[in-house]
């Protein structure tokens, strides 16, 4: 359910909502993937592969598109029962590209906001997503001496209106299946991979991937089910596993005919579900003969905007009752 209307300041309070970014355009690939590689220079053939996933899935991200509607449909859900005279405004800031955290941090300063909250919308926290957003939080209101208080929420992976969420995508995409077929379709939930020194250093990620699952299986007909980790980088050593290939080949040795991919680790799609799950995993089930749906990602499904302005709501609720001293 939407929190119920809390405090009665005549304030504005911002809602920030981060991703990673994306290229806007062919030629933005470059310089995006400069900054993701922390200034370093792809190579031409890195380039020119990225150019070449981007063509396919439209020539550019969607990532900032979506996102910005997923603001959009935020602010609308918080403002349509306010009573009080207190207002949201919602804004976007991407980690690798336009608009910048740092940009969209100064904006919301220009603008008059005292208060604000951000949300990864990455829904399970790693160094690389959550981590690094708050860091970047941190150390542009420090240095710039902003005056704007920006408190990071979490807990988005386990939130009742997300697992509906996630729940509803699985359940409409099994409906894609003949009915005669549909028991018996493998779940593949599906989340980004990480360097295996991240988990061993006490990073939450795969508990947290962990908790949603569970949640989720808890809220459909039961399904055999797997999980793989999908989009592996380069840096060196071991990276969280089985991938998708690794699972395939499991399932092909169960001789499993039909296969739903979930992307529980993504909020919206991408590069990472268009192109790598929609093309080429997709093609690669096809050729070991499975019957291949991927489950729709959230984006700026009604359910999904209400976990996120249920976050918002509840954390102002905390932060109201909270005895003073």
């Amino acid at each position: 359910m939407f929190s119920e209307k809390t405090g009665s300041h005549n304030e504005t309070i911002g809602v920030m909502l981060m991703a990673f970014g994306g290229p806007d355009s062919l030629d933005s690939v470059e310089p995006f993937m400069e900054r993701l590689m922390k200034g370093r220079k792809p190579t031409p053939e890195i380039i020119e592969r990225a150019q070449k996933k981007y063509q396919l899935i439209g020539g550019k991200s969607p990532l900032p598109a979506i996102t910005q509607r997923q603001a959009d449909a935020l602010e609308a859900k918080l403002n349509e029962t306010r009573a009080d005279a207190r207002r949201f405004k919602t804004y976007v800031g991407m980690r690798y590209w336009h608009p910048f955290i740092e940009e969209t941090i100064e904006k919301m300063a220009a603008d008059g906001i005292k208060r604000a909250f951000a949300i990864s919308m990455s829904p399970h926290h790693s160094r690389v997503s959550t981590g690094a957003y708050a860091e970047e939080i941190k150390k542009v209101v420090g240095e710039r001496g902003l005056d704007i208080t920006i408190d990071m929420l979490e807990g988005m992976y386990k939130h009742p209106a997300f697992i509906d969420a996630i729940a509803e995508k699985v359940t409409a995409a099994i409906k894609r299946f003949p009915v005669e077929k549909r028991p018996r379709v493998q779940i593949v939930f599906s989340a980004h991979s990480l360097p295996m020194s991240y988990i061993e250093a006490g990073d939450p990620y795969v508990d947290e991937i962990k908790i949603t699952i569970d949640k989720v299986l808890n809220k459909i007909a039961p399904h055999s089910w797997r999980v793989a980790y999908q989009s592996k980088g380069n840096i060196p050593g071991a990276w969280l596993g089985p991938t998708v290939e690794e699972v395939y080949e499991d399932l092909v040795r169960q001789q499993c005919q039909d296969v739903l991919i979930v992307p529980v680790g993504f909020a919206a799609d991408h590069v990472e579900t268009l192109w790598d799950l929609d093309i080429h995993h997709k093609k690669q089930a096809e050729e070991l003969g499975f019957t291949y749906e991927r489950a729709d990602a959230l984006n700026d499904s009604p359910r999904f905007m209400e976990a996120l302005a249920d976050m918002v709501c509840e954390a102002l609720n905390r932060e109201e009752t909270r005895p003073t001293r």
